[in-house]
């Protein structure tokens, strides 16, 4: 299978979240409330001491006076649309299962289910460090055999809203039942965007008992905004044995208004062939601490 056809679901996302982007610049944008209730949305022009002027889509250049502001917050680009402002994206550290640069904020996390079965909680330790952990409720069934795991996480700002990196990993195993083993992953990402529109580059190796393996895994995943409360993901891995590609490939959508989030798409082994479309995905994710 060529890696051509493994990256081929990402190629949209790459194309629409470079040009998303490229309308940034290194412009600061604020949402600047009044405590006359008014509420003015544009770039910095200048500041000092007393004054602060924005140019705005709507009215022009305006200034202000810096004793009657109540409240003021920086916002990306991205996040203005005809005049309003969106709501930060209340699940950007994650694709459908795999993790990006973007670290979890300090004090804040999520619950996620997927496919009823597996179920994960992050916490952000600090604004750099985050950890989880995870479960499937075997028990539910009658057997002592349950699979668990942890997933520390350490993430690095590199450029600010446009690249970032982490390293972790997910270790873990099935105890219970009389026998255990363990079962891990160890990785490194490298993410180029922001929280709305970003494409992730990794890198990881796997483990069982104790033992590594001897060949990477790579994955190469993206999300796009498309609409406030809609979102497309990719996420696709791809390793080389015996001198042949093969891959994971997922094209998803996700719709999440700001309190939660739900996920669902197909995805599909490269080496399967005919009439094969993929298998479902259904994943939801609960943000709290925010």
């Amino acid at each position: 299978m060529s890696y051509v056809k493994i990256f081929s679901l990402s190629v949209l996302l790459l194309m629409s979240f470079q040009y998303s982007l490229a309308q940034d610049g290194n412009q600061e944008y604020l949402k600047v409330e009044m405590h006359n209730g008014s509420v003015y949305i544009g770039v910095v022009v200048s500041e000092d001491d007393t004054t602060l002027v924005l140019r705005t889509d709507d009215i022009g250049e305006i200034s202000l006076d810096k004793s009657k502001i109540k409240r003021r917050e920086s916002i990306d680009h991205d996040r203005i649309k005809n005049g309003e402002v969106w709501f930060e994206n209340p699940h950007s550290t994650r694709y459908l299962f795999s993790t990006n640069g973007i670290g979890l904020k300090k004090g804040e996390g999520y619950y996620q289910n997927t496919w009823i079965f597996f179920n994960n909680v992050n916490y952000g330790i600090t604004h750099n460090f985050s950890l989880g952990g995870g479960l499937i409720p075997t028990f539910l069934f009658g057997t002592t055999a349950v699979p668990i795991w942890i997933m520390p996480k350490a993430s690095i700002p590199l450029v600010k809203d446009n690249l970032h990196a982490a390293v972790g990993g997910l270790f873990g195993g099935v105890v219970g039942g009389g026998e255990s083993f363990g079962l891990g992953l160890a990785y490194g990402v490298l993410t180029y965007g922001n929280t709305d529109n970003n494409l992730t580059f990794g890198m990881g190796y796997g483990y069982a008992d104790g033992t590594w393996a001897d060949i990477p895994i790579f994955t190469l995943s993206g999300m796009v905004r498309i609409k406030e409360k809609l979102y497309l993901i990719s996420e696709n891995y791809f390793v080389s044995a015996d001198g042949s590609g093969i891959g994971l490939l997922s094209a998803a959508l996700r719709w999440s208004p700001d309190n939660f989030a739900v996920d669902f798409g197909l995805i599909r082994p490269t080496d399967i062939g005919g009439e094969f479309i993929g298998a479902p995905w259904l994943g939801i994710s609960i943000p709290f601490g925010r």
